[in-house]
């Protein structure tokens, strides 16, 4: 490790991990979760499958990581995650729509 390396991990360790911090992971590893979600799916039927708990995951790891950034104040992560929510709303009333009309 470099002395670059052991200064920024340093940086990153020796403010503490707060709150805000906790509800960041626990957005990035609900929102990282749907893709095992959906390679177990697919898996499972020999075939690319989206399962409806990938829109779920999906809906609930944005928030989190939403908050976050707007907690952090940083503009590009928040585009990044802002309007996503209406595409994972989207589909699952595309889901919804399809089973009731069967």
């Amino acid at each position: 490790m470099t002395s670059i390396d052991s200064n920024f991990m340093e940086q990153i360790f020796s403010r503490g991990f707060g709150g805000w911090d906790f509800i960041g992971f626990i957005g990035l590893a609900v929102f990282s979760s749907r893709f095992i979600v959906q390679w177990i799916a697919s898996e499972r039927r020999r075939e690319s499958y989206i399962p409806v708990a990938f829109w779920y995951l999906s809906i609930v790891g944005s928030l989190f990581l939403l908050a976050y950034a707007v907690h952090k104040a940083d503009p590009v992560f928040i585009l990044g995650y802002l309007f996503n929510g209406l595409i994972y709303f989207r589909n699952l009333y595309f889901v919804y729509r399809k089973k009731t009309a069967a």
